[in-house]
């Protein structure tokens, strides 16, 4: 998993767990470094996250365009959870906090 975040303009799908990895959120943003992830890490944002505190970035992806994360969300969304947990334990199998790590 590329965990260098350029400062180019960029779109991002991510899943975000909760701590013990039972609830998940699929989201897309342009600022997954500087803004995105940490309103979830400081509950910001009143909503799904914040009730459920799912906090703990565990997956990403770069998308150069909007259209292309937003259709790449819309469709992960759909899928079962199974399929949710395949794919971030292909990249990240200790399911550990990237937020951390895209920032440094």
């Amino acid at each position: 998993m590329k965990l260098n975040i350029m400062n180019e303009k960029q779109f991002y799908v991510y899943i975000t767990a909760s701590l013990n990895n039972r609830v998940l959120y699929i989201g897309v943003t342009s600022d997954l470094k500087g803004r995105r992830v940490w309103q979830h890490k400081t509950k910001a944002v009143e909503g799904f996250t914040r009730t459920y505190n799912v906090d703990r970035l565990v997956y990403f992806e770069v998308y150069c365009n909007a259209e292309a994360a937003i259709t790449r969300e819309k469709a992960m969304k759909k899928w079962n959870r199974q399929w949710k947990i395949n794919l971030i334990e292909e990249q990240n199998p200790e399911w550990k906090d990237l937020y951390e790590e895209i920032c440094a």
